[in-house]
């Protein structure tokens, strides 16, 4: 794992290109750590996770799950659980987490994008859940995805094992956007220097309510917002940034 921070911006690359990024217990732990230590972290206000190479994940190391299969159900179910404390992470720190994704992100490293709250793709990027494939099943995911994209597509997508280009992923939901191809990195720094930019109180509060939104009901939600509504009225952000505005 190789972690950088500038201009409010860390940087988590998966780093085993010669195995497409491939998530074994050791870079899953990595990037566990790397999570929290960047929630604790002042100075940064924006998570990004990207692959090293041509690929951003294809997903779990085959090699490691296949050596687990005759292990415990309990053991097998804690060590499943620790790219699930990973999904979990990305969902509850407060700082918005965007995956980029060039190439290939399947199965695990498909969950891993669709975890984070933005998605950004090069053209060039494929998206998927070949585990059925496999005999294997896209268990914690479904979590995920199932929110994404709703349940026609996200059966359709681990029942078949298809892959989606970029501009289908898009329209599917699965994915926040397609950037050009000859702008893309200009385009993701521009990305998230005007989330880095951006109020951090107003960020976490929104991603805040996007977490509680899940299972409430419409009447619930307008609660919610309105509860939102009046923490955000007290944060000196706003109060600044209001005045300001008000004194053009």
């Amino acid at each position: 794992m190789l972690v950088s921070r500038k201009g409010g911006v860390a940087t988590l690359v998966l780093n085993r290109p010669e195995k497409r990024n491939a998530l074994d217990r050791v870079m899953i732990a990595e990037l566990r750590a790397a999570l929290t230590a960047c929630d604790l972290a002042a100075d940064v206000r924006v998570i990004v996770i990207r692959g090293a190479g041509k690929d951003f994940c294809a997903g779990a190391d085959l090699a490691e799950l296949l050596a687990s299969v005759d292990l415990p159900p309990e053991e097998n179910e804690r060590r499943a659980m620790e790219l699930g404390d990973v999904f979990l992470a990305l969902r509850e720190i407060p700082k918005p987490t965007v995956a980029v994704v060039r190439g290939r992100a399947l199965a695990g490293g498909c969950g891993l994008a669709t975890a984070c709250d933005l998605v950004v793709a090069h053209p060039d990027a494929v998206f998927g859940y070949p585990e059925i494939d496999r005999g294997f099943v896209p268990a914690m995911v479904l979590a995920l995805l199932r929110r994404a994209v709703g349940e026609k597509v996200a059966f359709d997508l681990v029942a078949t094992g298809r892959s989606l280009n970029a501009a289908a992923a898009e329209r599917a939901g699965l994915i926040s956007r397609v950037l050009s191809a000859r702008g893309f990195e200009g385009d993701v720094t521009k990305l998230l220097a005007r989330l880095a930019a951006a109020s951090p109180s107003a960020l976490a509060l929104l991603k805040r309510q996007f977490t509680r939104l899940d299972g409430m009901g419409f009447a619930e939600g307008i609660r919610l917002g309105a509860q939102v509504n009046a923490l955000a009225r007290r944060t000196p952000d706003f109060r600044k940034a209001v005045a300001a505005f008000l004194a053009k």
